[in-house]
């Protein structure tokens, strides 16, 4: 039986992207990376995937009039390819309706937070400023709400009494790069619901 597709959209480094084509390699995700799609035709992790035999897209933000423009281009490339699961890796753009519902369920963020608590831009270094105890990263199914849509995989990281954000930030990343994977082989081999916003398994 065929494995399932997945789509990689990054903007910057593409490790948590680096983790997931790890896994799927390994047959600890049982899925197989069809495309990694950036917006920055700069983003080194464009080149590593590049490097690595994946097929690759660059299609830039700044050459579409709208963001609906843009998540058109981007939706229609990945159907080409036959995707069935998004995984967004450090991508920063907002999604509009025109990409979520192209691909209802099927798309995926990882936050380093513990949402809700410190969504958007720096969770890590959110969360230390505010002086939480416990911080981490959250794998999250994509809505139309920034960093809001159900939660997938949680893991909890301790802030230190010698931690700045960008330790912080660090510790948090090691966590993810086993959150992202933890949340797609759960998805892909598990039956599971949303109940609300909750993701029930089994």
């Amino acid at each position: 039986m065929a494995l399932p597709r997945l789509g990689i959209l990054i903007s910057g480094t593409g490790s948590n992207m680096k983790s997931i084509v790890a896994a799927c390699e390994s047959g600890e995700v049982p899925a197989e990376v069809a495309i990694v799609v950036s917006n920055r035709g700069d983003a080194p992790g464009i080149q590593w995937a590049d490097d690595h035999g994946l097929e690759c897209l660059v299609l830039s933000h700044r050459e579409y009039a709208t963001r609906e423009d843009h998540d058109r281009a981007i939706t229609e490339r990945l159907r080409d390819a036959r995707v069935e699961w998004v995984c967004l890796a450090g991508y920063m753009r907002l999604l509009s309706a025109v990409f979520v519902d192209a691909f209802p369920n099927r798309i995926l963020n990882i936050h380093p937070a513990l949402l809700p608590s410190f969504a958007g831009l720096h969770g890590q270094q959110q969360a230390w400023e505010y002086g939480v105890k416990i911080s981490g990263c959250t794998v999250h199914l994509v809505d139309l709400e920034l960093d809001h849509g159900p939660i997938v995989v949680q893991r909890a990281v301790p802030v230190l009494a010698d931690d700045d954000g960008t330790r912080l930030a660090e510790r948090i990343l090691v966590e993810e790069h086993i959150a992202y994977p933890e949340a797609l082989k759960a998805l892909l081999t598990r039956p599971w619901r949303l109940d609300g916003r909750r993701v029930l398994f089994g």
